[in-house]
Order: structure tokens, then sequence, then C-alpha cells
């Protein structure tokens, strides 16, 4: 299929791969391979040795980290253009995130040896990898300073204005990317039961509205207000 070629695929704009030669681009097409993963799916898990990266043609996978008491902490939603694995890649370490599917996805999978020559050779993707890792490590700032400095409730609020902005909401007024309960308690690093309360109480409110698994926001202003402290 053409369309599925690197070269003519809109999501490597995305991404690193970006700064890749035509030729280079060949190599990767010719060597990755397309994989359909269902929701609930693993892509790779924590400590396993990955031998090539992951890139996000739809979709969205959860990447977490398993604390000591057995408890998975989310640490970033990866979506359509993302690639996951290259941390692990480029330091020669074994996977420190597992990744599971949260909704059906496609990925491709891009073996390490045709990444490694342009890793070398092509300085332009050199820096766009280091760019796109020093984001990621922004990213983790952030969810460190949220964790030491906001409550639950305001943390869970952010969640909710996050999958907002960043996923939308469908004709029913609902978030399009449903996460299970477990799932945001695990982004916001709560107990599950905490949440659970916590989005009744929301719901009360009239802040949030809910249909079995799906919330839907329906007073932004006021969750707005509750991030920023007010």
């Amino acid at each position: 299929m053409e369309n599925s070629r690197c070269e003519n695929c809109i999501v490597r704009q995305f991404n690193s791969l970006r700064a890749m030669n035509k030729e280079e681009l060949k190599k990767v097409s010719d060597s990755k391979t397309t994989k359909t993963i269902k929701k609930g799916d693993s892509i790779f898990e924590e400590g396993e040795k990955l031998n090539g990266v992951y890139c996000v043609r739809n979709g969205v996978s959860k990447l977490s980290k398993l604390s000591p008491n057995g408890k998975d902490q989310i640490v970033k939603l990866a979506t359509k253009g993302e690639v996951m694995g290259q941390r692990s890649i480029i330091a020669e370490e074994s996977s420190n995130l597992s990744a599971v599917a949260v909704s059906d996805m496609e990925v491709c999978f891009i073996p390490k040896d045709s990444i490694a020559t342009s890793l070398h050779k092509n300085p332009n993707f050199t820096m766009e990898v280091l760019r796109h890792m020093a984001h990621d490590l922004k990213e983790a700032d952030d969810v460190i300073v949220n964790m030491s400095q906001k409550t639950v409730k305001q943390r869970i609020a952010e969640a909710f204005l996050y999958l907002k902005n960043n996923f939308g909401e469908d004709d029913e007024g609902f978030l399009k990317l449903t996460l299970s309960r477990e799932d945001i308690a695990n982004v916001v690093g709560t107990a599950t039961e905490s949440a659970i309360r916590i989005i009744s109480e929301f719901k009360k409110k009239e802040l949030i509205h809910t249909s079995g698994k799906r919330i839907g926001i329906s007073n932004q202003r006021k969750l707005q207000d509750m991030v920023e402290g007010f």
C-alpha cells in the first residue's frame, strides 16, 4: 500500500522522522512492519529489551511504570505521530515503561538497525530525536511538580481538561477518549476508590456528567478554577 510508505505518511511530520533524507526514509520504510493492536493489548513491557521503536499511526497508548506496591503510574498518553521506545534504544537499556493500548491502535515497528546509521550520520535527525526526548523530560518535570503541589481533586480536574483539549468530545458531549476509573486514578497517582469518590462529587456539583464509563465536562470554567486553586 503506497500510503503506508513512510515517505508518504503524514504522521512522520509529527516526529523525528521528518528530519530524515529520502534514502534514510526508504530504508526505514522497507524494514518497518505495521501492526494492529486491540484496546487493552500490550505493545511492550517494562524491562523488555526493545529492538526498535514504535511509531503511532492511529489510536492512543498509555505509558506506565509499575511502582513497588504493584500499582501502575501512567506517565504519558502517546498519540498519533509519537514514537515510543526511542529512549531505551539510544541509551541501550531495557524499557523503563510499559505500553498498553487504551483504544484500538495501528503502530509501525521500526527496527533499531534502520535508524542507527541515521543517528550517527544525520545531525538533523539526531537533533530532532534529542528535541523530542527533551520535551518528554519537560513533561515528566511538570508531572513531578503537579504530584507534589496539587491536590488529588485538582489533578483529576486537570486530567479531564487535558482529555478534552487533546482528544476532544463526541457528538453527545462526552470525552472522546474513555479512560477507565482505574486509569484515571493511575494518571493522577491516587487509589481507584479515591478517584471514584471524587468523580461522584464532581457529578453532584454538576462539573461533569457521566453515562456508564463515559464522562463529559459540564462546567469547564469551574474545573479550570479548581486547577488554578480558586
